[in-house]
């Protein structure tokens, strides 16, 4: 399953893959500023 997440910080989107559809405590990192954040609550849309 791949995910849209938005960075909170620099507003960059980018593609987060799951291997399942629970996204409670994962975290992604930024690959244009570096910060980590919550993929949870800066989800955009999912993609199948």
């Amino acid at each position: 399953m791949i995910f849209l997440v938005r960075c909170p910080k620099c507003k960059h989107t980018m593609r987060y893959q799951s291997k399942t559809m629970i996204l409670a405590g994962k975290r992604k990192s930024c690959v244009y500023c570096g910060r980590s954040f919550k993929a949870r609550n800066n989800l955009v849309r999912k993609d199948m």
